[in-house]
Parts: C-alpha cells; sequence; structure tokens
C-alpha cells in the first residue's frame, strides 16, 4: 500500500485491502520497501519516470483493468475519464471508472493523478488537489497553474 493517511474512504480501503489478502497491517521494512522508497526519492527528485516495483493489487477484476490501465498513462502526460474508460471499452462506465481511480492504494506508483477532469481542470485525488497538481506539476504535465491538454490517446 501507498496511499495517503487522511484521504476519504480510509476505513473502506483498508478494509478491502485486509479482506483481500487475509491479513492485518503490519510496521516492517524489507528490502522491497527500501526499493520502493529509493525510487520514490528518485521520482520527487525529478530523476525516475517509471517505477519497476512489482505490485499487488486487490480489488475486483474491473478495479483491476483500470489499475492497469492508469500504469499505461506516460509520465508527463494525463487523460481524462472518459478517455480512460474508452481504452477499456467502457465508453458508458466513466463513474465506475472515476471509481476505481479512487480506490486505487498504490498511488503514485499506479499514477491515478494522471486523471483529469474532461474539461482539463483537476478533479479528485485522495491525497488533496494540491498534492496532485504539485506532481502533475513535477512531471511536467501543469503549466502557469493549467493542466494542458496532453492526452494519452
Amino acid at each position: 500500500m501507498l496511499d495517503y493517511r487522511y484521504r476519504a474512504r480510509r476505513d473502506a480501503v483498508d478494509s478491502r485491502l485486509k479482506r483481500g489478502l487475509n491479513a492485518d497491517f503490519l510496521e516492517q521494512d524489507n528490502d522491497l520497501l527500501q526499493l520502493t522508497r529509493y525510487q520514490l526519492n528518485e521520482y520527487l527528485a525529478g530523476n525516475r519516470k517509471q517505477f519497476d516495483i512489482p505490485l499487488l493489487t486487490v480489488g475486483t477484476d474491473f478495479q483491476k483493468q483500470v489499475w492497469n490501465a492508469l500504469i499505461n498513462i506516460p509520465f508527463g502526460k494525463t487523460c481524462s475519464y472518459l478517455e480512460l474508460a474508452k481504452t477499456l471499452n467502457s465508453e458508458k462506465a466513466v463513474r465506475a471508472v472515476a471509481a476505481a481511480n479512487g480506490a486505487n492504494a498504490i498511488s503514485i506508483l499506479i499514477p491515478c493523478h494522471r486523471v483529469i477532469g474532461s474539461n482539463g481542470e483537476l478533479t479528485g485525488y485522495a491525497g488533496g488537489l494540491p498534492v496532485k497538481k504539485a506532481l502533475l506539476k513535477l512531471e511536467g504535465a501543469v503549466n502557469n497553474g493549467l493542466t494542458e491538454t496532453m492526452s494519452m490517446f
């Protein structure tokens, strides 16, 4: 899990992970967590555009499809919820795509921050819109406070 502590639906996300993995949270350190911190620090310093951390997602098949599609949005690019739905051949499922996007518990590595409103404006983000804007600015997808229309499609 790589998520925001004070996000909406924190309890629901935590419960889904615990049930799906039949596990509880444990504070620990290991080689994978060290590698993850290292790659995140590289990303935040502007020196990494892709992650190569093995991911295990917990969710419905549809959620997993959305999360896999998110991983394919390139660094510095954005797309709308509608565009994302179209890539999944689910154009009418925009709200379901948005809900799956919001259920992502591996933020940044699964880059849900790259999804914006159809009008180019920033929309909801578990870490808050200032964090979303900062991540997009880091990636060069925000210029002068406005999201650039850089569709992945």
